[in-house]
Order: structure tokens, then sequence, then C-alpha cells
């Protein structure tokens, strides 16, 4: 698929943007030294919903002394309120090559899938970073706020290339490079890698920020379609096998393509973090909102 025929309208579907505002990614809490927004923060400072008293500590402010306290017991305390602050977003995109191939391409839902998340982020004025990745992360936008931004953002991932090989590992150790806030990382892939099921979940491990993984999916993941004797080719290495695709070959095969499907959804339920699987070729918008069906995404 040439990258060119990738439109910003195919991205940003405007009957999806219009329902955007009625969701919401609600985080636990967010970490400390963000901006205003909608998030709680792990702060208590000078919001507006009240939250808890602790005694006063000199350098305080005097405006949050509740006098009426004082008056009664003869104590200082401060009234602490909830402060709300962002939630970042990075984006990170698999747009290595096996992202391009084959009808109803991986990407185009990937990169839709992320769009929307970022549309979301965006409303709620939370700042968006998009970070693709297939030999290692890259810096496509940095984080910003301003649901004006998303156009560009759109227009941007309209111009991604297909840039190699896949691996995610290196790609996920590299976004160190970056210095992010602590954040919502979401990562959109096959998570097929060379490296292999196990070194990807290592890698997730240390991560430190909060995870979503959306996986790209088609039912020729699980159930191919071939039979007898055929030369397999690795669409970015260009590696030739050939095999005998017989019955007990081809349940071998779906053995492992479940344990690697049960690994990462344990890691998942381990870590606490989403994992939404998106067939991309059914209408992603559709998929996407069953990580909504309350209304919001606790992240």
């Amino acid at each position: 698929m040439a990258v060119g025929s990738l439109s910003r309208d195919q991205l940003l579907d405007p009957e999806f943007i219009e329902s955007v505002h009625r969701l919401r990614i609600v985080a636990r809490r967010v970490p400390r030294g963000g901006r205003y927004a909608e998030q709680l923060s792990q702060d208590l400072g000078s919001g507006t919903d009240f939250r808890d008293f602790r005694p006063y500590s000199p350098g305080d402010d005097f405006r949050s002394i509740d006098w009426n306290i004082y008056r009664r017991l003869g104590k200082v305390f401060l009234r602490l309120y909830e402060e709300l602050e962002d939630l970042p977003l990075y984006l990170m995109p698999d747009i290595s090559d096996s992202m391009f191939m084959e009808d109803s391409p991986r990407i185009v839902a990937g990169l839709k899938a992320a769009l929307a998340l970022a549309a979301i982020s965006l409303d709620q004025h939370d700042s968006v970073g998009i970070f693709p990745f297939a030999e290692e992360s890259q810096l496509l936008m940095p984080p910003q706020a301003g649901a004006s931004r998303l156009t560009q953002l759109a227009d941007r991932m309209a111009e991604v290339t297909a840039s190699g090989n896949t691996s995610l590992v290196s790609s996920l150790h590299g976004m160190n490079r970056f210095q992010l806030r602590q954040g919502l990382l979401v990562v959109v892939s096959d998570f097929f890698d060379p490296a292999g099921i196990d070194e990807i979940l290592n890698a997730l491990k240390r991560v430190r920020h909060r995870l979503l993984l959306v996986q790209l999916v088609r039912r020729s993941d699980r159930h191919p379609d071939v039979s007898g004797d055929v030369r397999l080719i690795d669409c970015e290495s260009q590696q030739a096998e050939d095999v005998s695709v017989t019955g007990p070959v081809l349940e071998r095969y779906q053995a492992a393509y479940d344990r690697f499907q049960t690994s990462l959804t344990d890691f998942v339920k381990r870590r606490k973090a989403g994992l939404l699987q998106i067939d991309v070729e059914q209408d992603v918008i559709g998929q996407l909102a069953r990580l909504f069906e309350a209304g919001s995404y606790q992240a």
C-alpha cells in the first residue's frame, strides 16, 4: 500500500469525532507536576473539591487555614482540595513494513485508533505526542495540548511511511531518551516481533507509564488460509521457509499463537493495564467504542 493514499479524511471520521465529546479517559491519579486540566492529581492543593485537613507547616499558604477549627480547638489546620491536572497521552503506532501489507493493511486501522484516542485526550485538555516505531521509536509530534491540534496530528499521521523491520523491544527502550513525564503510553501494533513475546513483555514491564495496548488482529492470524507445500516469506526480513502445511502442523501453529495471546493477556491483567483488540477488517470506531462502554476508560 502506498502511504500517499492514506488521507487525513480517512483518519478523521466526522461521525466518531462528534461522539468523542461524550467519552473520557479517566486516570486513577495523575503524577505531580502537570498543568491544570481534568484529571485528579496526586497533589492536594487549592482546587474546588474538599479532600482533607492537615496541620499547618511554616511556609504554607495562610489562605488555606481553616479559621473555624482554630477558633474551636486553638490549632492551625489547612483545608486541602483536589487538584486537577492533565494526563499526557503518548501514542506509539507501529509503522514497520508489515503494517502496510495485505488488503485492509493494519496501518490504516492502527492510525485511526490512535487518532481517535488523541481526539478524546485533546478534548479533555490533555497533551498528546506521537512516537511511531519500527526498528526504533521516533518523535513525530511532541506532546502538546489544544483541541485545534487534531487536524495537525491527522496530517502528520497520514505522512508516515513503512520504516523497516519490527523491533518493539528496542523501540520501548528508546522511549527513555525523550524524558517524558509519566502518562498513558498507548502501543498500537500486532505485537509480532522477531524477539518473541517474552522479550516484548520484559520490555513492557520496564515502562514507567500506564499502559494501553491496542492489538491489531485479523482472522488469518490464527486461521491462516494455507495448505499443502508452500514457501513462506517474511515480509520484512525476506527470509524464506519451505513448509508442508498439514493438519498437525496447523494445530501446532495455532497452539503457539494461543500461547502468545495468553501471555499478552496475562501480562495486561498483572500490570492492570488495558488491552483492546481491533480487527483490521472491521469498522475501527465501533470496536474502539467498546473501551468506553461506561462512557470513560480508566487508565
